[in-house]
């Protein structure tokens, strides 16, 4: 009697791709610099770092706003409008960002547009005091700034 033996495709079930390892890698950074402050004992240091990287973040939603619609969006449109269409031709369905995130102190951050020190627009957390300006840990964390660090 004769055997027959079949043969089966192989599928790839294992493995990631580079896009699966970047996004990874760029969480494991955020937790990074989110918590590896406050394990040292420096809270207020880890929420400086955090509302530097959330305004980041927003940055790169507002640039992609931009190139879609032409335009930031004005002060009164807010950055809600990264999270809902307020009616802009070329709005992305979907949207720039899930949801504002607050500061690291739990207040919205400021947004202006057009900027008043020489940018397209000004974003901005008043730090711990939640007082413009400030030094040390009460100083300011503002966009126009980050630029230069």
């Amino acid at each position: 009697m004769m055997k027959t033996q079949y043969c089966h495709a192989t599928r790839r079930t294992g493995g990631f791709t580079l896009i699966e390892l970047m996004i990874v890698v760029v969480i494991l950074g955020l937790l990074a610099t989110i918590i590896m402050p406050k394990i040292l004992g420096r809270p207020e240091q880890a929420r400086r770092t955090t509302a530097k990287a959330e305004i980041r973040s927003i940055q790169q939603a507002l640039a992609l706003f931009k190139t879609d619609t032409g335009r930031f969006p004005t002060t009164a449109e807010g950055l809600q409008a990264l999270v809902i269409d307020p009616g802009i031709k070329n709005y992305c369905r979907d949207g720039y960002l899930e949801s504002i995130p607050t500061d690291p102190w739990g207040r919205p951050y400021i947004y202006i547009c057009p900027g008043l020190h020489g940018s397209d627009y000004d974003l901005e957390s008043f730090g711990k005091d939640g007082e413009d300006g400030g030094v040390d840990d009460d100083a300011d964390i503002e966009s126009w700034k980050l630029e230069d660090e």
